[in-house]
């Protein structure tokens, strides 16, 4: 009785702000715009005028089956009237087995692109200004057989950025943080990083970036210990800025996620399922804490914060997926479809949003779940032939001027 009730109130909260949506809009002054097909003026719904069945249209939670209608629809879903809709971003390098014994291992091109839902398929970002050196970045190097290099990318503000990498000498390949905006499709570079780094922990919380420990071109225990912030939000984009530094060096191991979560930043020193230590960074104090045993506990693979509000963990071994109950301190098993926790072993990376994980195996499979549901849904992404994921990221779509 109390869902029926619940489906009815959502249902009348909806046509009541679309009633007022439309009202509104009727009263405003609307903008003329001649949509032709063939040389002849068409219009989104007959009987209306296009600023109030653009209004209308918008309250269709799937643009899937607008841009199945017709043309002039399709043209809508990508156009700047109509809300963008969450997409998959991927980074890619080209796909490789290891050399044989006396070859040289070779370095990937990185490759960005974007899944598109409503086409099903997927589209390379535009390639970044000469002047951005994304070129520099390197995955695979000959010195290391079966270890690939990192690359921090992480996902904040709605939008894409490459923080660190390495290049071919093994110093840090960028000294700025590259940006990608899907909403104006353009790359653009943000402020000087105080210490260009590697091998660090990237991470973002509340449309902040943040970068700590890692290492220059060589070890420094001042490098290792440091912490640095930029504020997407701001966008007069000022200067990356220096914050309280870490109690010890043992986030400079290797590459790490810093996970966004209640205004705090998530960190462990070591992925997998190895021992390791953990610590939390409170965002809002400029302080450090002890991560609680018993969330380190948990840490058995990639770990992500849905709306950096609830913590997801996925088992690398076993495949499991765990949520963690703060008031209990302790991490729940969530149930999942039969045969779905062998798609899940192996997890590499793994990004949560609007109620569903997106992950990276180490067999180079997208996999997504559907936490909503219950049992939990699995399915997977059919990749690009010939390109190997390294990192998973949900954004708005990517403008299309070729539907505009």
């Amino acid at each position: 009785m109390k869902k029926i009730k619940y489906e009815h109130t959502e249902r009348e909260a909806i046509l009541k702000r679309s009633a007022s949506m439309a009202t509104a809009a009727a009263r405003s002054t609307p903008v003329k715009r001649r949509r032709t097909d063939d040389g002849k003026q068409i219009v989104l719904i007959d009987g209306l005028p296009d600023h109030i069945s653009e209004i209308c249209l918008s309250l269709v939670f799937r643009p899937s089956l607008l841009a199945a209608v017709c043309t002039r629809w399709r043209r809508l879903v990508y156009s700047p009237e109509f809300p963008p809709f969450s997409s998959l971003y991927a980074l890619f390098v080209a796909s490789s087995s290891d050399p044989a014994p006396g070859f040289r291992r070779v370095n990937s091109a990185i490759r960005l692109m974007c899944f598109d839902p409503v086409s099903s398929k997927w589209d390379p970002l535009p390639p970044p200004p000469p002047e951005l050196p994304l070129n520099r970045i390197i995955y695979r190097h000959p010195s290391y057989i079966s270890f690939n290099l990192p690359i921090q990318c992480v996902s904040a503000s709605g939008k894409l950025v490459i923080i660190a990498g390495s290049n071919q000498e093994l110093s840090p390949a960028i000294s700025h943080p590259l940006i990608f905006d899907p909403i104006s499709s353009a790359w653009t570079s943000g402020p000087p990083i105080g210490t260009p780094r590697r091998w660090c922990a990237t991470g973002a919380c509340g449309g902040v970036i943040y970068i700590a420990s890692g290492m220059s071109s060589q070890f420094s225990s001042t490098v290792a210990k440091s912490i640095e912030k930029l504020d997407l939000t701001d966008h007069n984009r000022s200067n990356w800025e220096k914050l309280r530094e870490m109690r010890d060096l043992r986030f400079s191991r290797e590459a790490i996620d810093a996970v966004g979560w209640r205004r705090k930043l998530l960190m462990v020193n070591v992925k997998g399922d190895a021992v390791k230590e953990g610590a939390i960074y409170d965002v809002v104090n400029d302080d450090w804490e002890a991560m609680p045993e018993e969330m380190v506990a948990g840490w058995r693979g990639p770990v992500a914060a849905m709306e950096e509000e609830t913590l997801y963990s996925v088992d690398e071994k076993k495949g499991t997926v765990r949520i963690y109950d703060a008031d209990n301190r302790e991490w729940r098993e969530v149930a999942v479809v039969e045969g779905g926790e062998e798609l899940l072993k192996g997890a590499q990376q793994i990004t949560a949003v609007a109620g569903k994980l997106s992950i990276i195996t180490v067999d180079g499979r997208i996999v997504m779940v559907d936490v909503m549901t219950e049992p939990a849904k699995i399915w997977t992404v059919e990749k690009p032939q010939g390109l190997e994921p390294v990192s998973v990221h949900v954004l708005p779509r990517m403008s299309r001027p070729d539907f505009s």
